[in-house]
């Protein structure tokens, strides 16, 4: 029997760790099974050609919201082509219904963790035993699963994000999230893993991304891994999803110790409205948030990533924006911006007739309006959200921007840029950095009543920033000294004004 493991990453440099479970606990069929990698951007049709070559039995996919839209068209081609290849499905977008994407097509579909069912099923395949087409999973026991990173490729180490885990399960209930439906959290073997993790750093793996939804949960697991890293030799990354109202003092000792660049920590808040966290089951504990943003801010290089969601059961678009002004006056860190997604089998369905939820049954499953947002402000929010990282958390124009609110309410300000944006754009893609630049300089002066003189003295340092970077032609006439240097090919503009 052939089989193919594949799936449809939503980037070339992601890679996907549940493949590798899959094959790593294949037994005797391993010999017999391939892993084929994809992504969204490849042409459908040419990943159905590439799978359909070596005449494969059964192809199993990985399905998630990135790429149900395109699994969807995949299986079509490939049983109009290929209609005795046995296609299983498993992953997150399969695991709860309703389907909102139809995968009738499928011969099987595996709903839960499949590291040891997708063998099973193979087998059962193999010997002709009758299956069930949806296969409900019990969560197995993580010390029968063979562990997957061996199964990383050179290339894949050279090219790619290495994704781990040292858990399963969050025990937190927030209800927009598929990890509130695990039962509880479960631990692989921590001394088994980190051999592991070994053998992938002596083989030249740089770049870890933990996908724990709760990494600091654990204080004696979660100083073990960050001591694994701390006894090597940087540069390295390691990313990490924390709950940001636990760092004990341990955990501080040793996040400051990592390198500038070596750390990144996604922090997920969501909201800080305690009657809407307390609406969506979320803790929130204020003082203790505040106080280990401020201690992660400035004493410490990691690199933070905060999260906001757009459209919670009962939040407004006030209440969004305080959210945000409160995140500014704690941190200068990332913020991401999220639009609410109703996922099959959260919680979060509970609030629908009482609060108007409306969500879109199209991938990504996004809000269209309820009770506090008309669909227009959701539309609004979207691009909110783009500009926001087009201007802000890209740091193009770190230097710069503060002179959009200059004390007063980011939001507010930032709300009325992206309104004025659009308006001349009627875009939010394919808007290049020297475009933004103009759009924002132009907005200062016309809008803002700052003096050009005032706002390119801000600007020239932001643009200028990457050496060998040319002058914008609207920021010429302000940048004499750039021009004297330039031709003398030296950069001292730059070290002084950096």
């Amino acid at each position: 029997m052939k089989i193919i493991l594949t799936t449809l990453n939503s980037r070339f440099t992601h890679s996907a760790v549940g493949l590798r479970y899959l094959y790593a606990n294949m037994q005797e069929l391993q010999s017999d099974t391939s892993i084929l990698e994809f992504s969204i951007n490849d042409a459908i049709q040419t990943i159905a050609e590439k799978l359909l070559l070596p005449q494969p039995d059964i192809i199993g996919i990985g399905v998630y919201i990135w790429n149900a839209k395109e699994v969807h068209e995949l299986i079509h081609i490939l049983k109009k082509v290929f209609p005795t290849t046995r296609i299983i499905l498993g992953g997150p977008e399969v695991s709860y219904l309703p389907f909102r994407v139809n995968f009738d097509a499928a011969d099987y579909i595996i709903q839960g963790e499949g590291d040891l069912a997708f063998y099973r099923l193979c087998k059962n395949i193999q010997n002709k035993v009758p299956t069930e087409k949806i296969i409900k999973m019990t969560l197995p026991d993580l010390k029968a699963i063979q562990l997957p990173y061996m199964y990383y490729t050179d290339e894949d180490i050279k090219n790619r994000y290495i994704y781990v885990e040292i858990s399963r399960g969050c025990p937190f209930e927030c209800e927009f999230c598929l990890s509130s439906m695990d039962e509880k959290v479960r631990a692989f073997n921590l001394d088994a893993v980190l051999e592991e993790f070994q053998k992938l750093w002596e083989r030249g793996a740089r770049n870890f991304k933990f996908v724990d939804r709760t990494f600091n949960l654990n204080m004696k697991a979660a100083n073990k891994i960050l001591d694994f890293f701390l006894e090597k030799e940087p540069p390295y990354f390691a990313h990490f999803e924390v709950i940001p109202d636990h760092f004990p003092a341990s955990l501080r000792e040793k996040i400051k110790r990592f390198p500038h660049g070596a750390l990144q920590l996604e922090i997920g808040i969501q909201t800080l409205n305690p009657e809407i966290a307390n609406n969506i089951s979320r803790q929130l504990k204020l003082d203790k948030i505040k106080d280990n943003i401020n201690f992660l801010e400035n004493e410490t290089t990691a690199h933070i990533h905060l999260d906001l969601i757009v459209g919670l059961p009962g939040e407004s678009l006030e209440s969004f924006g305080r959210n945000l002004d409160e995140l500014m006056r704690m941190s200068s860190c990332e913020i991401q911006i999220g639009i609410l997604k109703k996922l099959s089998g959260t919680h979060i369905s509970r609030h629908d007739k009482e609060e108007g939820m409306v969500y879109s049954d199209i991938p990504p499953y996004d809000i269209l309006k309820n009770n506090k947002l008309s669909f227009r402000d959701i539309q609004i929010m979207k691009r909110f959200a783009r500009f926001w990282d087009l201007y802000y958390n890209s740091g193009n124009f770190k230097t710069t921007l503060p002179l959009l609110w200059q004390n007063e309410s980011v939001y507010e300000n930032f709300y009325a840029f992206g309104l004025w944006i659009y308006e001349q754009t009627d875009s939010t893609w394919k808007i290049s950095l020297q475009r933004q630049g103009e759009l924002l300089f132009s907005y200062l002066h016309v809008k803002k009543k700052i003096a050009e003189e005032e706002i390119a003295k801000y600007m020239l340092q932001d643009m200028m920033k990457l050496k060998g970077r040319a002058i914008p032609t609207y920021l010429k006439p302000y940048a004499k000294e750039f021009h004297s240097e330039a031709k003398m090919g030296t950069s001292g503009f730059n070290k002084r004004q950096i």
